[in-house]
């Protein structure tokens, strides 16, 4: 029989002779990850299960991201809890300074690659898609029972094909891609679905822009999203990892659920009005909005990329008086390859303020939340009242051309405006 890319990945982790959507099958982990939130109420349900040890420590990864740095007592103790418990299990645990944003540093040490299956405490598990595994969010006590037993129940997702035609224009980037998807299906339109991109404008991204579709797909409910590995992937994974991989795509004949095209062609930016992803308008239907602060990053748009598309509007300008800019590198990787191309010196001099790689300001856990009757334009994944503070401000979601755009106006804007020299 033929099957889905979702499908396939799933029998090659179950212990069933097949499988079809809404099948629930015990599926094996690659990789389990948790951090700073989900790890410790993992770690309890795991003690009331009676587990001592983890099942397999070469499989399991900590990272510290949403709390750091640090902002009380509390989360410092959060800090401790996790640290702690990495060591006595002897888990991969990425010490502050030394990781970043967890689905970032996954990526870039190695840990995914295509055909893998990850569970992780965070509904962005989704990201890894991006190299063509299946990656999903579990709840906490799921996440306990896979790090006691290297398993967890999944019902097989139906599968929505997402075909790019055409290619994309000038400043419009993955994040309009993803946008323009949860535009077209709604945010609960790939429930029990995993989206499966594919097409000439799919081929075309970076790895990074991959990063950013797959991220978002869980915004439309989905189960997790899907670039079907090839020579790109290839090329990212050269000299990153050991593991063994083959590339794996849908089977011809295989069936989905539905078929979704984007023409890219004819996509202009796109931004998310407040308060859902799915509010989703073109920019010019956005222009004129008043923005207080700007915030660049996040697991979806904190890569090199997006920060030297900031950096292209932001170079010889300055962010507006009644602006303030948040800029926040995803990674310590990235984070020192920016430095080293001069970007974080180009973001200081325009009056922006460069942060440690962190989740924080991202869900209102610190770092930069809003305040009531505040608007923000951010590259984030999630715009819901009150996700990033006051339950009273307005959050818009953009690529980081049309954030850092915004930063220099005070308003968001068409970065085209700014195509001649500052």
């Amino acid at each position: 029989m033929p099957h889905t890319l979702a499908e396939k990945i799933l029998l090659a982790h179950v212990d069933v002779a097949d499988v079809g959507p809404g099948d629930v099958v015990m599926v094996r982990c690659d990789v389990v990850l948790t951090n700073d939130i989900s790890g410790p109420m993992a770690f309890r349900a795991m003690e009331k299960m009676g587990a001592t040890k983890v099942f397999d420590p070469a499989k399991v990864v900590v990272v510290p991201d949403h709390f750091v740095p640090a902002k009380d007592t509390r989360s410092a103790e959060l800090q401790k809890l996790v640290r702690d418990w990495s060591k006595d299990q002897g888990v991969t645990y990425y010490e502050q300074g030394r990781g970043g944003i967890e689905h970032t540093v996954l990526v870039e040490e190695g840990w995914v690659v295509p055909g893998s299956v990850i569970a992780g405490g965070d509904s962005h598990t989704c990201t890894y898609g991006a190299l063509g595994a299946f990656g999903t969010g579990l709840g906490s006590t799921d996440i306990a029972a896979c790090l006691a037993s290297g398993s967890f129940w999944q019902a097989v997702p139906g599968t929505i094909r997402v075909e790019f035609t055409g290619a994309k224009g000038r400043f419009v980037t993955g994040k309009d891609l993803i946008l323009a998807v949860i535009a077209e299906i709604g945010v609960a339109g790939g429930t029990n679905m995993a989206l499966e991109f594919v097409g000439e404008g799919a081929e075309a991204l970076s790895i990074d822009e991959r990063l950013a579709v797959a991220n978002m797909a869980v915004e439309a409910g989905s189960e997790t999203g899907f670039f079907p590995a090839d020579d790109t992937v290839a090329e990212y994974l050269a000299g990153r990892t050991a593991r063994r991989w083959v590339a794996e795509r849908s089977d011809p004949g295989a069936e989905f659920a539905q078929t979704v095209r984007i023409d890219l062609d004819g996509l202009s930016p796109l931004v998310a009005l407040p308060d859902s992803p799915g509010n989703v308008v073109s920019l010019d239907q956005a222009v004129g909005r008043r923005i207080d602060q700007v915030y660049i990053g996040n697991c979806s748009n904190g890569t090199i990329t997006d920060l030297r598309q900031a950096a292209e509007l932001l170079g010889g300008r300055t962010v507006n008086p009644r602006t303030r800019a948040i800029i926040v590198p995803a990674s310590q990787r990235v984070y020192r390859q920016a430095l080293a191309e001069g970007l974080l010196d180009l973001f200081v001099a325009a009056g922006a303020m460069v942060s440690t790689p962190t989740c924080g300001a991202c869900f209102g856990g610190g770092g930069g939340v809003l305040a009531a009757g505040e608007n923000a334009i951010t590259t984030t994944n999630r715009n819901f009242r009150g996700r990033m503070g006051s339950s009273e401000a307005g959050i818009h979601l953009s690529n980081a051309w049309v954030a850092a755009a915004a930063a220099v106006a005070g308003e968001i804007v068409d970065p085209a405006d700014f195509e001649v020299a500052p």
